[in-house]
């Protein structure tokens, strides 16, 4: 599918969302059974990672920036199990812990990071998610990670119907204050045990979801990052290296790659990064473009961020596409004094 194709049925999608649609889907009726089957068989094969424990990584990073009188900076996690750290063991390996350390050191501010993610988690459970995250009108983060859309994908949830619950996740997050960053959908096309059709098909929908995604969050005022293809060629050239061992979700170094790729969008929704990489960088093709455009092209490469630029256009909204250069972020621990504790699946 080229991009302008994926920009249509992406910007169909997002106006469903917004309008009340729930038509329009991700592949032909024709080929859904095919599907069915081979999703049966590739959850046998991998368990959808559903066994084992998720650390529980919640506490504060960087303490040793602390100043008296002022407080650390909130990050909450929210999403699936990718948000939550799923394949993993220790709570440094974590991307809410990875991402943590990372601000926390980009701001020389502790971070307190707090995780309410959770494993299997649908896009229809964000609204329980951002009430917990902002139960406290006290403590509304200061920016928020979302990661989610796999598990839309695997259990056919209408697209439309997927990119409306994040939408209004968005939504509520950024009128109580804080800035939201969305991990778009992977790419599923990439696990190793799914065979063809599902394959091109998983792909397929995945990245037409991770542009209708795009689309919704900037409408409202949030930042998206592409993790389409950290889950494509870096996961399939390396996927012992790369995917834990349920040969599904990330390992340690899978996350990490992914944190690397989120952690510059993090930094510039704060204001922290570099003034100079924020202006569109021509030699890699930055610039500002249609939205629908805009998440197409991100839903191809890795890393690419979409943010809202100018309200109207001769094509509707634009958007600026960044595609921020990747630092490697080294595993934290957390520096609160406790424990380390696990999630329950």
């Amino acid at each position: 599918m080229t991009s302008m194709s994926r920009a249509r049925v992406a910007r169909r999608i997002a106006a469903g969302a917004a309008y009340g649609g729930g038509g329009v889907g991700l592949v032909g009726a024709a080929t859904v059974g095919v599907i069915l089957a081979e999703v049966r068989l590739a959850r046998r094969h991998v368990g959808n990672g559903a066994r084992g424990r998720v650390p529980v990584a919640d506490g504060v990073y960087g303490g040793s920036y602390r100043t008296p009188g002022e407080p650390p900076l909130r990050l909450a996690m929210l999403g699936d199990s990718t948000a939550a750290g799923q394949g993993v063991h220790r709570s440094g390996q974590t991307p809410g812990a990875l991402l943590a350390s990372g601000l926390s050191a980009v701001a020389e501010r502790p971070v307190e990071l707090r995780n309410v993610a959770q494993t299997g988690a649908r896009s229809d459970d964000l609204d329980r998610q951002v009430g917990l995250v902002l139960a406290d009108p006290s403590a509304v983060p200061d920016i928020c990670v979302i990661m989610v859309g796999a598990n839309d994908v695997t259990n056919r949830m209408p697209p439309t119907r997927s990119v409306r619950h994040l939408s209004a996740a968005v939504r509520r997050l950024r009128t109580a204050g804080a800035e939201v960053v969305v991990g778009t959908c992977p790419d599923l096309g990439t696990i190793e045990p799914v065979q063809q059709p599902l394959r091109w098909l998983a792909r397929r929908a995945s990245r037409q979801l991770a542009a209708a995604q795009t689309i919704g969050v900037v409408e409202q005022g949030g930042r998206t990052v592409s993790l389409g293809d950290l889950l494509g060629p870096e996961f399939a050239a390396n996927p012992r290296e790369l995917f834990g061992p349920d040969n599904y979700h990330p390992s340690a170094e899978g996350y990490a790659t992914a944190a690397m790729a989120v952690l510059p969008t993090v930094c510039a929704a704060l204001g922290l990064w570099p003034a100079e990489e924020e202006r569109p960088d021509v030699s890699r093709r930055e610039g500002f473009l249609p939205v629908a455009r805009a998440a197409a092209e991100a839903a191809e490469e890795a890393g690419t961020e979409v943010t809202a630029a100018m309200p109207t256009g001769p094509r509707g909204p634009w958007a600026l596409l960044k595609r921020r250069r990747r630092r490697r972020v080294a595993e934290p621990e957390p520096s609160s004094e406790r424990a380390p504790t696990t999630r329950p699946t």
